[in-house]
């Protein structure tokens, strides 16, 4: 084994034995790898396993390379984690091992040595090629998950009221044009029926009439306002999505545009350093094809670890017989089937249950006939629960704080995390694969469902139950890669009936 892998090897072991770590059975085998790709200069992709991707296990894993190898290096990841690796994990290891490597954080490259910084700082940088980081220092990503969406939302162009109001100032003789151009579509906006995204994508006619205005502006391109002279570029591309977000309160709208694909701009990022990958639960498959599509990612080194059996089972109630999603008898069905679970597991055990409802009139029934029955113990999109508390969330809100709440005994999906086609962001990415004959479900949908549902169980693996209350599981040809997802699980089709007190007892006064 070469010198690097050995030292690392060495070091990590004998750390971790001095300070008892949890087990995480791979922290060796992965500190190797990412040994490896430094000495050779080789660009890999790390799955680390759904559980440690959102508890952070494995980062000591890529932490004693980086400090231990001689060469510079740049750690990209967001802020809350790199808080924490200078706050807790960096220290530790320091005063562990013999280096003087500097350590530093920073938007930009200053001198060598190890730099922290941002998703953000680094992906705009290398897609707006600003010269900030040098090229062919290997840099570490950890978080590889939300990749796609970090570059997507970089790669959006806004254009806000005040915009509009710049370029009639900039250009008072096109003032009518404007004016018509916005009123008109306001007017086609707005005539939308309301969804709960509010936001609608653009008809073909109001983007061929942004294209006509942009086309017309007798006036040198370079002196347009800069959110202009990009909207302009951006109308001439066919794989761009155009929507508009409401504010009917106000009567106003913005305009936004985004690649409906974001392989194109990625490509070339990875060509101009070895990289890392690092994330949770990036594909079903341990050489992450779709993923890699997805993300433009061609020759590297693709590892993915399995979960523990013993440590980290999950315990699936997915119960068969349930109505469809769709049809008119599931909220009926899923209330009563909400309250035999929340009365077994009261019985049962004490602590945080979690229900996890996507759609968003959904959810906020639910949420007011338990809270009718239970009182405040029940409570939609609240960080502040009781010990026995009940929350009722979206899959948005309990991804962005499931970190700090405490892990639920119970958590209750009641569909499959499936993006929806009401969504104009959804469709419009769909739109782009139906024209280039691409299976839109196999390649969009289904990953990002699977993706998000791995990490939303996460917290439960090992000493809870996870209810999954979607038939399709049972019913539909994908069903078995949902509980490949899910694995290693033991599978459940009833409560045990001497977990039931009844339902009434539960019920408490405010």
């Amino acid at each position: 084994m070469p010198v690097i892998e050995v030292e690392v090897h060495q070091q990590l072991r004998a750390f971790l034995r001095e300070q008892g770590e949890p087990d995480w059975p791979h922290h060796l085998t992965m500190a190797r790898l990412v040994a490896r790709a430094m000495r050779l200069g080789r660009s890999a992709l790390i799955q680390a396993g759904a559980p440690a991707g959102d508890h952070g296990r494995y980062r000591l894993s890529y932490l004693m390379p980086l400090l231990l190898w001689q060469e510079s290096a740049i750690l990209v990841a967001p802020e809350a984690v790199l808080q924490r690796l200078l706050m807790v994990e960096l220290p530790r290891l320091r005063q562990w091992i013999t280096t003087d490597k500097p350590v530093r954080t920073g938007d930009h490259w200053h001198e060598p040595g190890l730099l922290l910084t941002t998703p953000q700082a680094w992906l705009t940088d290398r897609l707006l090629a600003q010269g900030r980081f040098p090229k062919n220092i290997l840099t570490v990503v950890d978080g590889a998950d939300h990749l796609e969406d970090w570059t997507r939302q970089l790669l959006t162009l806004t254009l806000k009221s005040q915009d509009w109001d710049q370029l009639q100032q900039q250009l008072p003789e096109q003032a009518d044009q404007l004016r018509d151009l916005r009123v008109q579509l306001t007017r086609s906006i707005f005539q939308h029926p309301v969804n709960p995204y509010d936001r609608y994508l653009l008809e073909a006619p109001d983007c061929e009439a942004l294209r006509q205005f942009t086309a017309g502006l007798k006036i040198a391109q370079s002196a347009w306002p800069p959110v202009w002279q990009q909207l302009s570029q951006r109308l001439q591309d066919n794989e761009q999505i155009l929507w508009a977000e409401v504010a009917r309160q106000q009567g106003q709208f913005s305009l936004h545009v985004a690649p409906a694909t974001v392989a194109p701009k990625l490509q070339p990022v990875w060509a101009q350093q070895p990289v890392v990958l690092i994330g949770g639960a990036l594909d079903l498959e341990a050489d992450a094809a779709i993923f890699k599509q997805r993300l433009g990612l061609e020759d590297l080194t693709c590892v993915k670890f399995s979960l523990n059996r013993q440590h980290e089972l999950l315990q699936l109630y997915l119960p068969d017989g349930l109505p469809m999603p769709n049809t008119p008898q599931f909220q009926s069905v899923l209330i009563q089937e909400i309250r035999a679970l929340l009365t077994a597991s009261y019985r049962a055990n004490q602590g945080l249950t979690v229900l996890l409802i996507g759609d968003l009139p959904l959810k906020a029934q639910v949420g007011s006939i338990l809270a009718g029955e239970l009182g405040s113990r029940v409570q939609v999109e609240k960080t502040c629960l009781d010990e026995s508390g009940i929350l009722v969330t979206g899959w948005e809100f309990w991804r962005a704080h499931q970190a700090v709440l405490p892990a639920p005994h119970l958590l209750v999906i009641a569909t499959l995390p499936l993006p929806s086609l009401e969504d104009p962001l959804v469709a419009g990415r769909v739109a782009v694969y139906k024209r280039s004959r691409q299976d839109w479900f196999r390649l969009y949908l289904l990953p990002q469902a699977l993706a998000e549902l791995q990490r939303a169980v996460a917290p439960v693996r090992g000493h809870g139950v996870v209810a999954l209350l979607d038939s399709r599981v049972n019913h539909r040809s994908y069903g078995q890669q949902v509980l490949t997802a899910l694995s290693p699980l033991a599978r459940i089709n009833y409560v045990d009936a001497s977990l039931f007190m009844p339902f009434e007892q539960l019920m408490v006064g405010d």
